[in-house]
């Protein structure tokens, strides 16, 4: 598969795109066995980010809390296997506020989301080109929507999340119509803050550490058709 801008193309590497062949036997919108899963990848990559935040014994503290013991010292594998449920991740994210607070737990989830994000960049890095002078000299809004659609794509190709990205006006949106953070969850505000983490490094990163407005402004878990994140054009100053 591959994007494009201006004369160059942009080649998404075999990561990305292994599971395509599986996917397309699936009936659209279902998954198999009633779960929806991240590959085991990124579900390390998450466990490994909780521990860079909180250190070892704060995540195994949050793994207990979870009720996810059997995954202390038994991170998933690093393949493309999708073993990472939607559930364990949104337990998770409960048990940050359980532990924390729901103040103190949502700065730990935004936290884990920008270190899973550092995980995931050099992946990232293969599909934009982001060191090649054709993207350095790209319009600013221009590098934001590529990224978003690097990320979405990502998400959509490797594992049952799905993402799908709209322009308006000064802004982007960016929908994810299953969400693992708040899978079952139920709430009266937005509670994604690892997801949101992960998009304001990724923007950050693909825009050279500009300072752009990233909000969510719509969470399933409070009873709307998507997850929303508001992402502004230009850097504020």
């Amino acid at each position: 598969m591959a994007g494009s801008f201006g004369s160059r193309k942009i080649e998404v590497p075999d990561l990305l795109i292994e599971r395509s062949a599986v996917m397309a036997t699936d009936a659209p919108g279902e998954a198999p066995s009633g779960q929806y899963y991240w590959p085991n990848k990124m579900g390390r990559m998450y466990l490994l980010a909780l521990e860079d935040v909180m250190g070892k014994n704060g995540a195994n503290e949050v793994l207990n809390q979870a009720r996810l013991r059997h995954r202390i010292n038994n991170y998933p594998p690093c393949n493309l296997d999708l073993g990472w449920s939607f559930q364990e991740m949104s337990d998770l994210s409960q048990a940050l506020v359980d532990l924390h607070g729901p103040e103190g737990g949502s700065a730990l989830a935004l936290r884990v989301g920008h270190a899973w994000f550092h995980y995931a960049m050099k992946d990232m890095a293969a599909v934009l080109g982001i060191a090649d002078l054709a993207f350095r000299l790209l319009p600013l809004s221009t590098k934001i929507r590529l990224g978003l659609q690097a990320m979405a794509d990502t998400f959509n190709n490797t594992s049952d999340q799905i993402v799908h990205l709209e322009e308006e006006g000064d802004r982007f949106l960016y929908h994810v119509e299953r969400c693992p953070f708040c899978w079952n969850r139920v709430s009266d505000v937005a509670i994604c803050h690892s997801g949101l983490g992960i998009l304001q490094a990724g923007v950050h990163w693909v825009t050279g550490g500009k300072e752009v407005r990233i909000g969510e402004i719509g969470c399933l878990a409070r009873g709307e058709p998507f997850c929303t994140y508001r992402i502004e054009k230009r850097p504020h100053a």
